[in-house]
């Protein structure tokens, strides 16, 4: 028990002093945080080798469990926070440098050494071992570090809104694959055990839990994440990085620049891919185009700049009223458009508190504001976005001409029957 407790206390204390000197990288330096991480590299190696603890599930080393898990967290923080160009530097300094030891021992081992006055000798055959142990998990640094940012930029296309489970996972994995690597070296060189193996993989995964969650809070209380794009294409680092800040940047270039909604172009797509999704899988989907009522007349009496107000607060109530599952787009000047995986009566009824919640919204209070609905849901004659669009509009206009402030979606008629009917008979 006292075991794991000190364990726990080690991860605590060396992700605390790490995360520390990397949150005050701005004012003293990133090179700290480089230095630091650097120099417990040696200790790592060196508890991995001669340094265990005996836990309920086995043999455990500090250096291993605790310390070089730490340390590929830490790369992972790297990675998330700057650029391609300083996440590799630790990786490939701590890689040339061990090579550079080995080289110095090589030569070391041509001096005739002089003992000291108590008859000691340098144990030249522990430097070689220590070096080559170095060396080997150094090389498995690198191929750590890169199979982390592939697996938690491959993660993000699932978990991007879980990011707990996301650096869990990648940190887990690449541990595991770690484990492998650097037992199979230390067995043959040191002569660890099987339980070596078995204690250090637990150990890791308690590890992997602890710093996941870390550095989850670290993240979310201390650091603001940046869309930065990389400065080249010079390795692979800068590859990986390359990508996760392309599809960052796309998707803030396929937005409105107004109001941060999704704009036009995004709806045909999404659209087109939505309607076929809904027909694939029978989960109903249904359009509501919402259209601010005589917004011409705010802009005439208020100005432009006060239309654009009105404009944000509508984008933002209708992201308020929005389920987790529903796309918002900007589709025109004073246009909206909501799809929504809702079936035909629930569409109509979220539509209406649409147009309650943007009447009440103390931001357009002043302007009396209203809105015209149109809603439309996929069924056996709306099985395209063009058509599922056109019903819509037509029933948008259908609201605009007989007096505005309404939603029309055609309760009762042959429209809503037939994509109910169609809808529920899909699910069946």
């Amino acid at each position: 028990m006292l075991n794991s407790f000190l364990l726990l206390a080690e991860a605590v204390v060396y992700f605390s002093v790490m995360v520390t000197l990397f949150r005050f990288r701005k004012r003293i330096g990133l090179g700290v945080f480089v230095c630091a991480l650097g120099v417990m590299h040696f200790l790592e190696t060196y508890l991995a080798s001669v340094f265990y603890v005996a836990l309920p599930f086995g043999l455990v080393s500090p250096g291993s469990a605790v310390m070089f898990s730490g340390k590929l967290v830490m790369l992972l923080l790297l990675y998330i926070k700057e650029d391609a160009a300083t996440v590799r530097q630790p990786i490939y300094g701590l890689l040339l440098g061990n090579v550079l030891m080995i080289g110095l021992v090589l030569l070391l081992r041509l001096h005739a050494v002089a003992p000291l006055p108590d008859g000691r000798l340098p144990d030249i055959g522990f430097i070689d071992e220590m070096g080559w142990l170095m060396v080997w998990g150094t090389t498995l640094l690198v191929i750590d570090a890169i199979l982390i940012i592939l697996l938690y930029e491959k993660l993000g296309r699932t978990l991007r809104k879980a990011q707990f489970a996301r650096i869990l996972l990648s940190v887990a994995c690449v541990l595991t694959f770690d484990q492998a690597g650097f037992f199979t070296a230390l067995h043959f060189v040191a002569g660890a055990p099987i339980a070596v193996f078995f204690g250090g993989w637990f150990a890791k995964m308690a590890a992997a839990l602890t710093f996941s969650a870390m550095l989850v809070a670290y993240l979310k209380w201390f650091e603001v994440r940046d869309v930065q794009m990389p400065r080249g294409l010079t390795d692979i680092f800068e590859t990986l990085t390359y990508r996760e800040r392309y599809e960052a940047l796309v998707e803030h270039v396929g937005r409105d620049g107004l109001t941060g909604l999704l704009h036009r172009g995004r709806f045909d797509a999404d659209g087109e891919a939505a309607v076929q999704s809904s027909l694939r899988t029978a989960r109903p989907l249904s359009l509501l185009i919402v259209d601010v009522d005589h917004f011409k007349s705010i802009n005439d009496r208020f100005g432009h700049a006060e239309g654009d107000k009105v404009l944000k607060a509508v984008a933002t109530v209708l992201c308020e009223a929005a389920g987790a599952e529903d796309q918002v787009f900007r589709i025109g000047g004073e246009e909206f458009a909501i799809l929504s995986s809702r079936p035909h009566s629930l569409a109509r009824l979220f539509g209406e508190s649409v147009r309650t919640a943007l009447k009440a919204s103390a931001a357009t209070s002043r302007f009396e504001l209203t809105v015209s609905a149109g809603v439309s849901t996929v069924s056996e004659t709306t099985q395209c976005l063009a058509d599922l669009f056109a019903l819509a509009d037509q029933r948008l206009y259908k609201a605009k001409s007989t007096g505005r402030d309404r939603v029309v979606g055609e309760p009762g008629g042959h429209g809503a029957d037939a994509a109910i009917a169609w809808t529920r008979s899909a699910q069946v």
